[in-house]
């Protein structure tokens, strides 16, 4: 085992001392997710990184417990072949969706009048409980596990809980974020319609907001 597999693991061993979504793990997930993101396998193909952004969820969602599938065991495998094997199989699922797509009419999806998709927020019917709706998503946002998982290529700081959390009502304006995170506005705006508005969506219509 080599000096950057030995500081891996001791990193794991130290998250999975503490409880599963507290800061201490939150931490120290990050650390390994920078240590070993230049190691996952790369393909320059479409559905690239959606599956890499799948690999990081299960990442962080079964290292220490088996919540979505096995947990890590560091007998049988490092975590970057662990992980490594789940990317190739979500690629593989990505090229299948993406065959689908190309023998079917895929349906035009809701736009705003200026040809954006529309943020399920601006969505919502105007009715006279949306403070507590806003204060809901808000609480949902800054709870949920999984939205610190999801994070920009080569940017663990910029992930989906953080963007949606700027653009709740109040929003902070895309150009403000750009400047804020040192990333180009098409940059921010593509990684979170494609990654961070479908779990707000989904939140949404388990809620009865959508």
């Amino acid at each position: 085992m080599n000096e950057l597999q030995e500081r891996v693991q001791t990193l794991i061993a130290e998250a999975c001392r503490h409880p599963a979504g507290s800061p201490q793990r939150q931490r120290r997930l990050t650390q390994v997710i920078r240590l070993i993101s230049g190691r996952l396998w790369k393909e320059n193909t479409a559905y690239y990184q959606d599956a890499l952004q799948q690999t990081w969820v299960y990442f962080c969602r079964n290292l220490c417990e088996a919540t979505t599938g096995r947990a890590y065991d560091p007998e049988k495998a490092n975590v970057v072949t662990w992980l490594n094997a789940y990317l190739k199989r979500r690629l593989q699922d990505g090229y299948i969706e993406l065959q689908k797509q190309r023998a079917t009419v895929a349906s035009s999806p809701r736009a705003s009048a200026d040809g954006q998709p529309l943020d399920p927020v601006d969505m919502l019917p105007a009715r006279p409980d949306v403070p507590p709706l806003l204060e809901n998503v808000r609480a949902w946002a800054e709870s949920d596990h999984q939205l610190t998982c999801i994070h920009l290529t080569d940017h663990p700081h910029i992930t989906c809980q953080l963007l949606i959390l700027k653009r709740l009502p109040p929003e902070t304006p895309w150009k403000v974020l750009a400047t804020e995170l040192g990333v180009p506005i098409g940059t921010l705006s593509s990684f979170y319609q494609r990654q961070c508005l479908p779990l707000l969506r989904e939140f949404g219509k388990s809620q009865g907001y959508l």
